[in-house]
């Protein structure tokens, strides 16, 4: 029976046990850096996949906390464009209540209708005002695609009515934004082809005629494409057989300036006492319809032209409240004005509920964009985040190790021969 023996060198046991121990030390070093940082990626060489899908994932949350922010400025910008129609809202309302207590019979003299007007007036001061309003960044709220800084412009000598000092229409929203500017062309400027909203105005008058008329409705609008119309009537007979018959002649002027007159039209016959249909066509189609009222005279002319925005139609109201001499003239001013104000208001209204369904879909976006960053919030801890559990658990066992490593160092470096010869 043989023995084999093998000498193990002790400076070479030595060396591996300090190692070891330096192994040991270098994981509960990390370990330890792990569970104070509280990631199990502290730098990308521990697991670069790991480390690359954190730093996707954290791009893309600062990403969207910058988009936020936009959007909160787009909304709060939103939100004042809306108020501001809100008071446009509440302005043509007063206006609009004034404008029937002028219509009512209850002013007796010019005066009282030129102080009617008066009030009209400084409402119409004020709504001019609003609808310049500008956000705090000193921005139009009502500037459609693009303005100056007063989008709405008065008369002026250069343009007797009202215009918009810009580009008309909305700008569009996408999934992170929206629109931070509404189209305030859209909503206090009247297009003819869109809208069809026409004033109809007596001037000049016949003697001795009550002649008024009914609202101008429009259709077909394409073929009308803003044209004015002016109808003069030649002859008035009452029948009380037949009843009334309007005989006329018609003038138009198209956009372009060109002229055309039609004359010995005929309107009626009308139940004596009714209003007399007017009807005016183009291509075969009715584009214009409107009623004639009261008894009119040889020589009434009603103009019929397309209003341009709803001030126009305020500040038209105002004239024709303020210099009518007698009632027939106010009565026509304050009918028409009704119906123009009505359609105006319409339009103010639709815009703002726009603005509305803006700040509905800026919650929509919040509330997603919310979502996505909960889900990258999530898709970052999987990557980087450290277990806690099982960070005490295996800190704990590195450190057990590490003491039982030492302690067996401690013992064996005390069996030395030279110990044994002392």
């Amino acid at each position: 029976m043989t023995s084999t023996f093998y000498r193990v060198s002790t400076a070479n046991m030595y060396d591996s046990a300090v190692r070891n121990l330096q192994t040991r030390q270098s994981t509960l070093s990390g370990l330890q850096e792990n569970m104070t940082s509280g990631k199990r990626v502290v730098r990308a060489s521990d697991d670069p996949v790991a480390a690359a899908q954190a730093e996707r994932a954290l791009t893309r949350i600062s990403r969207i906390q910058a988009e936020q922010r936009a959007l909160d400025t787009q909304r709060n910008s939103v939100a004042q464009a809306e108020a501001t129609l809100g008071d446009a809202v509440d302005l043509v309302q007063q206006i609009r209540g004034l404008v029937v207590g002028a219509g009512n019979g209850s002013f007796k003299s010019p005066e009282d209708q030129k102080i009617q007007a008066n009030q009209i007036q400084s409402l119409r001061d004020q709504l001019t005002e609003v609808v310049n309003r500008k956000d705090t960044n000193g921005q139009p709220l009502l500037g459609a695609l693009g303005s100056a800084l007063k989008p709405f412009l008065g008369p002026l000598l250069s343009s007797p009515d009202y215009t918009f000092n810009g580009l008309p229409g909305q700008a569009g929203s996408t999934g992170t934004d929206i629109a931070s500017i509404l189209d305030g062309h859209a909503a206090f400027m009247f297009d003819p082809v869109r809208d069809g909203v026409y004033q109809a105005d007596i001037a000049p008058r016949g003697a001795g005629s009550t002649l008024t008329t009914s609202a101008v409705t429009t259709s077909n609008r394409e073929l009308l494409d803003g044209a004015s119309y002016a109808l003069q009537v030649d002859s008035f007979t009452v029948d009380p057989v037949n009843g009334t018959t309007v005989t006329y002649t018609l003038t138009k002027t198209d956009r372009n300036g060109v002229v055309t007159t039609t004359p010995g039209l005929s309107a009626g016959p009308a139940v004596n006492g009714q209003p007399v249909p007017i009807q005016i066509q183009e291509g075969g189609q009715t584009v214009m319809a409107f009623d004639l009222k009261g008894s009119p005279a040889v020589g009434d002319t009603v103009g019929l032209t397309p209003s341009t925005s709803l001030m126009g139609t305020i500040d038209s109201a105002i004239r024709g409240i303020g210099e009518s001499t007698n009632k027939t003239d106010a009565t026509q001013a304050v009918e028409q004005a009704l119906a123009n104000i009505d359609a105006g208001l319409e339009r103010v209204l639709q815009v703002r509920s726009y603005a509305g369904e803006l700040l509905n879909r800026a919650d929509r976006i919040s509330d997603d964009q919310g979502q996505r960053s909960v889900q990258l919030e999530a898709d970052r801890s999987r990557a980087e985040d450290l277990d806690m559990l099982k960070g005490i658990s295996d800190f704990q066992n590195a450190h057990t190790g590490y003491q039982a490593a030492l302690q067996s160092y401690a013992q064996v470096q005390r069996l030395s021969l030279f110990d044994f010869m002392r």
